[in-house]
């Protein structure tokens, strides 16, 4: 029997929960107060893992005017060292680049011709919890209240989710685990044309500054820091202009290259293990149950994983919101949990220098290191896996890629 359900938040979480709602059958609505295309901050980068579900969910790649397949890698040590890994070039696809602007709207899109109903411009107001169903209240872009009444409500809506606020969940003056600076730059002509590169800066360890390569000889720049190891606003906003100008930077950039408009910047949550997950007929996917890798900052595939799980358990179990809540529960367990604990892990190794150069020295030992470990940084396989023999398989780093032509 079809079921309906909101979808609060038209971002890859939601528009992967509706796509897969869809194909089954149910009836889906999704509002989001933005008009899309629209912006968001982002490196942009799509791990193999994420690349794998948008594989399954049947998304064209052609919809994304600047996809851009990426094939080299390089990584700079705290200490200078560069270290160069490739990923297969054959059997599929384990890296890409999407402008965050295409890559949502091509997603949202989809969920629209799959026959999710989408409001664009609508901006929640509340929610009334009801055993049977639950009806929110938003406002219109016409600025008229409408409401929705449905069987479940997935909150696809960020990390400040103003239904997990709403409902009394929220976290006071939470400002998330992360924090990103991100800008577009043109006219590159240095290595960062075509190769993915990591710098492991020291003053921004365990974080990371990267520069991921777009067509048309253009890239998308930036880095990432971790709140909680004492780096304030001032600092980031001191430590972006001074990245800027470091040597290596301009060297991988080309000394012609162009900044374009403005930096943008972003809050990002990880800490998926503690947070709210359901709360009686709602479900917290994406951002909103603060999914992001802990180690990389990196949230896209988790985003459109936590939103096919929920879908899974709406599906499965959608006579009764206890066993929906239950079976999307121990989804999120099985998928996270032990991964978010390893990468919290790494990331107290490579907070340090030391750590950062004697992981980075490991990596660097011999072809088969290099060629797994860049398997592994981008998500072929579970961060945990080693350690959760519930997800063990034949073929462990063997698998092909997505989009096998």
């Amino acid at each position: 029997m079809p079921l309906t359900v909101t979808i609060v938040g038209g971002g890859p979480a939601g528009s992967a929960a509706a796509i897969s709602l869809t194909r089954t059958g149910h009836r889906v609505t999704i509002i989001d107060k933005a008009t899309f295309p629209r912006d968001k901050c982002c490196g942009d980068g799509l791990t193999t893992g994420a690349l794998r579900i948008l594989d399954e969910l049947g998304f064209d790649r052609s919809r994304v005017a600047d996809w851009q397949p990426c094939h080299e890698i390089e990584l700079r040590t705290p200490s200078g060292r560069r270290v160069s890994l490739d990923l297969p070039t054959s059997q599929g696809l384990f890296a890409a680049i999407a402008p965050r602007q295409q890559l949502d709207q091509a997603l949202l899109n989809q969920a629209r011709d799959a026959d999710a109903v989408v409001h664009e411009g609508t901006t929640f107001t509340s929610v009334d919890r009801n055993d049977d169903c639950v009806r929110i209240s938003c406002i219109d872009a016409q600025g008229a209240t409408v409401t929705f009444e449905s069987d479940y409500l997935i909150a696809a809506d960020g990390m400040w989710s103003p239904v997990r606020k709403f409902l009394g969940v929220g976290i006071d003056s939470y400002l998330g685990e992360w924090h990103a600076f991100r800008q577009y730059v043109s006219n590159v002509t240095g290595d960062a044309r075509t190769k993915l590169i990591v710098w492991f800066e020291p003053d921004l360890l365990p974080g990371y500054a990267w520069s991921f390569p777009l067509p048309g000889n253009r890239a998308n720049i930036g880095f990432g820091v971790l709140r909680n190891a004492g780096h304030s606003v001032q600092f980031m906003k001191n430590a972006w202009n001074d990245l800027k100008q470091r040597e290596h930077v301009i060297a991988a950039l080309g000394p012609d290259a162009v900044f374009e408009d403005r930096h943008t910047a972003w809050p990002i949550p990880a800490r998926v293990n503690d947070a709210t997950k359901t709360l009686g007929r709602v479900l917290f996917v994406g951002d909103a149950v603060c999914a992001t890798d802990s180690l990389t900052g990196e949230g896209i595939g988790q985003a459109l994983l936590t939103g096919q799980v929920a879908a899974e358990a709406i599906h499965n179990h959608g006579n009764s919101a206890a066993e929906v809540c239950s079976a999307y529960e121990k989804s999120m367990s099985h998928h996270f949990y032990a991964d978010h604990r390893m990468s919290t892990l790494l990331g107290k190794v490579l907070a340090r220098r030391r750590g950062a150069e004697g992981a980075l020295r490991i990596v660097n030992m011999n072809s088969w290191t290099r060629r797994n470990f860049a398997r592994w940084m981008f998500e072929d396989e579970p961060r945990a896996a080693l350690f959760t023999p519930d997800r063990w398989h034949k073929g462990f780093l063997k698998r092909p890629g997505a989009f096998i032509d």
